[in-house]
């Protein structure tokens, strides 16, 4: 994550991510802001909207999806 000195397209917050937990080299949970698709989190070939609020906050919702996607 990093802080852009304008906007990306899209987000209304200064910051660009892109957060991605892999496996046996498959990427099965993904959270970034793409240009043009904005702030959104992707679950194996699920994608849903992600509502971004701080940086402190997207890290502690990331790690929350990955201890709950990892097995037990």
């Amino acid at each position: 994550m990093w802080r852009v000195p304008q906007k990306v397209r899209g987000p209304d917050h200064p910051y660009k991510y892109s957060l991605a937990y892999v496996v046996a080299g498959k990427c099965v949970l993904r959270y970034d802001n793409e240009a043009g698709k904005g702030d959104h989190r992707r679950f194996g070939v699920n994608e849903a909207p992600y509502t971004f609020t701080t940086p402190t906050q997207l890290l502690a919702d990331f790690w929350f999806d990955v201890d709950h996607w990892r097995p037990e």
